[in-house]
């Protein structure tokens, strides 16, 4: 088109008018002269009637802030070159950017969709902003790609039923944003922040690839979280490229629950390895379906003083990790802890800040209760494992002598919860039962009833007294008390003390109470290994 052309349509265009650019390339200029002429003298803003963008290629900076569209806006399978501005735009009717591509950033804060917004296969290589737009109709990004962050701060959707499939190689960002209408997300993202998002109706999210931070969300209805193990399908039911994922593993990890109403959120599949519990609410309520992981604590030995201990195999909260790692000085900043030892605040935040043993042990509680009321026996176990632990090191809400009794609990059978301890403990009774029996519980000799009385004269009565001695002390070398025969009788005396029988042979006074002693520690030894299996194996 020539100057002259081009001059005279833009004089002849007036604000509300109908616009068909389809295919045209726009620099800055043109496009500012353009809005200039549908500019309304009263509201000072463009205004256009239907608006066609498809294919346009804007070669400069697109800046369509405060634009009102007023019969419907396409600009499907247009290309920005540059910048892009759509902020305090209002779209009413449909507004389809299908196929388009965002070369650098665009901003969409503040903008009004009142019909359907449509993002269908668009590409954002910039980061997009939709900071606090507001969407009364239907939103869709099925197979929108976006290569840095997304940003919906303080967005609301009125009447959006889903809000994807959609993949960012940066973050989601829906922050204070609000669900007014049931929604369900589809997203594949590297982050999705939920910090004070509130959600008005159910919610359903299904993730890839995804750490998720729901501090502070609020849920007046239920939500799930749950990740998805097959990539997403655009449309023609294709799987979506999840390129700008690469070297991620496709598993959902939630970060943050602080400030939660817990009694409204079911979470599948997701990584809780690193999610920190403190500041929610009913968190006995949860739900935690199919495979959620826990953080584990350190492989290996350590020492507690000079006996050799050895971590026990659990899931463990993220907040106890934090509070081991302060309450042995491991510094969080500059510091890289190995697997051998527990992972500190990444904040250093230093121990009076990081929660400690009474508050842990409630969570532990709380999540042992949610895990019995699904059922799950197995997995409450360990946590009520880790709820004993605190309870043992809670030094401010614990008496010493509840304190004590735990340790000794937790010495003889893992808060009966592990059997090999139980079981190693009983055997080390029994072992040492036969030894005492063998050196010193059993007689030298077996004792032998004799029999006395009185001859008297025919007609009289005769009589007799039978009597037992007392057992003898065995005095002789070891060689002669450690033999076969005194072993086999030593272990026969055992095995029926571990089932509270007695064993009925004649022992001297330290094996009778050698004897009295085994037959009230080893069958308690015993039922906890018995319970820590029932424990294990309970559904």
């Amino acid at each position: 088109m020539q100057e002259a052309d081009r001059t005279a349509y833009l004089a002849a265009l007036a604000p509300d008018a109908d616009i068909d650019h389809r295919g045209t390339p726009f620099s800055e200029d043109l496009l500012a002269r353009l809005l200039d002429a549908l500019r309304d003298p009263t509201t000072q803003h463009p205004t256009l009637g239907h608006a066609r963008f498809d294919g346009a290629a804007f070669a400069g900076p697109a800046r369509f802030g405060g634009a009102i569209f007023n019969h419907g806006a396409s600009f499907d399978g247009a290309t920005f070159t540059y910048a892009a501005w759509f902020n305090q735009a209002t779209f009413s009717g449909i507004a389809t950017f299908n196929q388009a591509t965002f070369t650098y950033a665009v901003w969409f804060d503040g903008a009004t969709f009142t019909g359907t917004a449509a993002f269908g296969g668009a590409a954002f290589t910039g980061n997009a902003s939709f900071g606090s737009a507001t969407f009364t109709g239907a939103v869709q990004f099925p197979g929108a790609t976006f290569t840095r962050d997304v940003m919906f701060t303080g967005a609301r959707f009125k009447d959006a039923p889903w809000l994807g499939p959609l993949v960012c190689g940066g973050a989601v960002r829906l922050g204070s944003a609000v669900f007014e209408a049931p929604v369900t997300m589809v997203i594949a993202a590297r982050e999705l922040w939920l910090t004070r998002t509130r959600f008005a109706s159910t919610a359903a999210l299904r993730l890839r690839h995804t750490e998720v931070d729901l501090s502070g969300t609020m849920l007046e209805y239920p939500i799930t979280v749950a990740a998805e193990p097959a990539p997403f399908t655009g449309p023609l039911a294709r799987p979506l490229s999840e390129e700008v994922l690469t070297g991620r593993d496709a598993s959902v990890r939630v970060r943050n629950l602080s400030g939660v109403d817990a009694a409204h959120l079911a979470l599948t599949d997701v990584d809780l390895s690193e999610c920190r519990f403190v500041g929610a609410v009913h968190l006995d309520q949860l739900r935690m379906d199919g495979r959620t992981t826990f953080a584990r604590p350190p492989i290996g030995w350590h020492r507690r003083g000079l006996v050799p201990l050895r971590w026990s195999r659990r899931r463990t909260l993220v907040e106890e990790h934090h509070w081991r790692a302060a309450a042995a000085g491991h510094p969080a900043a500059g510091y890289e802890p190995s697997v051998r030892e527990w992972q500190p605040e990444p904040y250093d935040l230093g121990l009076a800040r990081i929660p400690g043993p009474e508050t842990l042990a409630a969570l532990y509680r709380q999540l042992r209760k949610a895990l019995e009321d699904s059922k799950n026996e197995p997995g409450a176990a360990d946590f009520y494992y880790g709820e004993c632990e605190m309870r043992r090191h809670d030094r401010t809400g614990t008496l010493w002598a509840e304190r004590a009794l735990l340790t000794v609990y937790w010495a003889l059978a893992g808060y009966g919860l592990r059997a090999s301890r139980a079981l190693a403990w009983l055997a080390a009774a029994m072992t040492a039962t036969v030894a005492v029996m063998m050196l010193w519980g059993l007689p030298a000799q077996a004792s032998k009833q004799e029999t006395t009385g009185r001859q008297v004269t025919v007609g009289q009565t005769l009589t007799l007294t039978t009597d037992t001695p007392d057992p003898v002390n065995p005095t002789g070398p070891w060689t002669e008390r450690v033999t076969t025969e005194r072993f086999e009788k030593a272990l026969r005396i055992v095995i029926n003390s571990v089932i509270f029988r007695s064993s009925g042979q004649d022992l001297t006074t330290t094996g009778t109470y050698t004897e009295m002693t085994s037959r009230l520690a080893e069958p308690v030894l015993l039922g906890l290994a018995v319970l820590a299996v029932r424990s294990r194996v309970k559904r």
